[in-house]
């Protein structure tokens, strides 16, 4: 299952379930009117003209004169029984007419005036006459007998399925374009609010986005954000507080342990001094140049990153000539040659000197360590602010040169030491601002470059 299955989009979440709470309330209370209307009886009359005219159109024949007349169906037959007060008058276009009931005068006297109109609804202006009077509908139809025209008042019982069909028509024509306005204004507005409600997320999260492994005490910001994200916001920032207490006592630990390492270190040398000299000496006081430089590096990382990069000028060609004047014995002694590459003039950096002179002790020591005990290991400065160390050893397969910085990794199982030189090496290239990086060497083997920011001169 995909780690994104669960997420939506909130604007089209909520948008459609406003709609749909709109949609039900709207129908609710269309339901609540047209019932409440219903049993004041001022909505659906229960007797409905068009049901007489559709009776009398099924019923109407012509006799053998050629006269207009009824057929007895059943549905006139039940028509007459629910209405007696039943009046419907038929005229054909030739004059011929047919009258049940007592016909409103007013009606009657129509005639022929109207053979042009397919229909119509006659009735009375309201609050001026005579609210008993009783409306009529006029009505042409085609018939057995021919096209008629049929004047009726209203009558006739309203059947349940039309009762429905009329109610469903109604409720289209009320609430259908009142959902289509408020959907409509729902997902116009919707995005709006959210968009403003939500604005000052956008800063939170760019907040988040700067917090770095090296930015202590950082939090999320709550102002300009909703109530219900706050909680999420607030734990956020507990949880940053405790990592930061878990780092530094993790800092804590990792310093008070390179401390305590320092005095067996110093032991270990003044013991190994003592031993004839051979093979296993030189690898022995390898081994323990490479610990004491680890540990000074702990120490050095704890120290940059505790007191804010103290950093002042520094001069990476004086580095470079130290490094090589310290490790120029055991290089010899291991079967290289050490040379170094440097300018007259001084090549600036700003940075720790004690921090970048280990750096680069560590890199040498490791050609040294993991070279084939032959040849030369170089050592070369060179502007605007760059350091290399080359060997002539096999060196390092290119899909494994990104994995060598990481910590515990090494190229072959069995290789010496815990694979932490090189990543303390990036740790405190990368705190100087700079970045190290590895390739091949002019010569072949390996050519690892430390480039830190130059010196501006204004």
């Amino acid at each position: 299952m995909s780690k994104h299955d669960d997420a939506y989009c909130l604007r089209s979440r909520l948008s459609w379930r406003l709609l749909s709470l709109q949609a039900a309330l709207l129908l609710a209370l269309v339901a609540v009117v047209v019932g409440a209307l219903c049993a004041s009886g001022f909505v659906l009359a229960e007797r409905d003209e068009d049901r007489v005219i559709e009776a009398v159109q099924r019923a109407l024949a012509r006799d053998t004169q050629g006269s207009l007349t009824l057929r007895p169906t059943s549905d006139l037959k039940q028509l007459r029984s629910e209405a007696p007060d039943l009046w419907f008058l038929v005229r054909d276009r030739q004059g011929h007419s047919l009258a049940e009931g007592a016909v409103p005068a007013e009606f009657a006297a129509i005639g022929g005036g109207l053979d042009q109109i397919s229909q119509a609804r006659l009735g009375w202006q309201l609050f001026e006459d005579d609210p008993r009077k009783p409306a009529a509908r006029l009505k042409r139809v085609d018939t057995e007998a021919g096209n008629v025209q049929i004047i009726t008042a209203t009558q006739g019982r309203l059947t349940g399925a039309k009762a429905l069909v009329m109610t469903s028509l109604a409720f289209l024509g009320i609430a259908l374009p009142g959902l289509l306005l408020m959907g409509t204004a729902t997902f116009i507005a919707t995005p709006m609010i959210l968009q403003r409600a939500f604005r000052g997320l956008d800063t939170t999260a760019e907040q988040a986005r700067r917090i770095d492994i090296h930015q202590r005490g950082a939090r999320l910001s709550v102002d300009r954000i909703p109530l219900e994200v706050v909680p999420l916001v607030t734990a956020v920032n507990d949880a940053l507080a405790r990592l930061d207490q878990g780092y530094a006592r993790h800092k804590r630990f990792v310093a008070d342990a390179a401390h305590e390492l320092r005095t067996p270190i110093a032991i270990l040398n003044t013991r190994l001094e003592s031993l004839a000299p051979g093979p296993d000496k030189t690898r022995l006081l390898e081994d323990a140049a490479r610990l004491a430089t680890l540990a000074e590096q702990l120490l050095d990382i704890q120290r940059l990153d505790r007191c804010g990069h103290p950093f002042a000028r520094v001069d990476l060609v004086q580095i470079a000539q130290g490094v090589a004047a310290d490790l120029a014995p055991l290089a010899i002694a291991a079967g290289y040659e050490l040379a170094l590459d440097a300018p007259a003039t001084p090549v600036e950096t700003t940075g720790d000197a004690a921090a970048l002179e280990r750096a680069l002790t560590n890199l040498v020591q490791n050609a040294i360590q993991h070279g084939p005990r032959r040849g030369t290991i170089g050592i070369c400065v060179a502007g605007p602010a760059s350091i290399e160390v080359t060997d002539e050893g096999a060196g390092i397969p290119a899909d494994q040169r990104e994995a060598i910085f990481e910590p515990f990794y090494r190229l072959a199982p069995l290789d010496r030491g815990a694979g932490l030189g090189l990543n303390m090496v990036r740790e405190i290239v990368l705190l100087h601002g700079g970045y190290v990086s590895v390739a091949d060497g002019p010569g072949g083997g390996t050519c690892f470059r430390i480039s830190l920011p130059p010196i501006r001169h204004s």
